[in-house]
């Protein structure tokens, strides 16, 4: 009998340190809030990232893909100015400029869709290549001041070539400076800049 009871006492004890045997469920929230908390620490930085410098980086991620097929050597810079992402390929031949720079504004269009594509965003992102851009705009600058001194001493209208956007905005900024005022006409491409005299 003695032993019977013994082992019902031993079978018992059994179960409750089985029951009783605690669970530490306080580590799993602590561990669920660690993790959010690491998480939103990734998505705090990455939201932090200044949109202009994403743009940049999306895009001469793309053109140096479309290098390396090409098989052509250029570095790639990328800064921000005038609340525009720019993107400049480094390189000694224009092959990717084409003339009147009809190659590198095709380019230009296809790095801004891929910049769209990943961030759901129209840009007004900005490439320039072997530095064709920076030239451009010297000449257009010479030729907007030639234009208004003859406006000035004429005191009628001056029509200027054909021009895409980013030439004819050098040249309404230069208008501008001096005072004048100009219009655009025309449809692309023919589309092209007026100064008028003033009134």
């Amino acid at each position: 009998m003695s032993e019977e009871l013994a082992t019902d006492q031993v079978e018992t004890e059994t179960v409750y340190a089985v029951v009783e045997e605690p669970v530490n469920d306080e580590e799993l929230p602590e561990q669920e809030e660690s993790k959010a908390s690491e998480q939103d620490s990734e998505d705090d930085e990455e939201d932090s990232e200044d949109p202009l410098d994403a743009e940049g980086d999306i895009a001469a991620d793309y053109l140096e893909e479309l290098l390396d097929i090409a098989d052509l050597d250029g570095d790639i810079d990328t800064y921000t100015e005038g609340g525009r992402a720019h993107v400049s390929i480094v390189t000694d031949t224009e092959t990717l400029v084409g003339k009147d720079g009809e190659v590198l504004d095709a380019l230009q269009e296809l790095a801004r869709l891929a910049v769209m594509t990943e961030t759901g965003h129209r840009s007004r992102l900005m490439l320039d290549i072997a530095g064709h851009r920076d030239r451009r705009r010297k000449e257009l600058q010479v030729l907007a001041h030639d234009a208004i001194a003859e406006v000035k001493t004429s005191g009628e209208a001056q029509r200027l070539a054909p021009m895409n956007p980013f030439e004819r905005k050098i040249v309404h900024d230069a208008v501008a400076e001096a005072g004048l005022v100009s219009e655009s006409e025309g449809v692309e491409p023919k589309r092209r800049v007026v100064v008028l005299p003033a009134e």
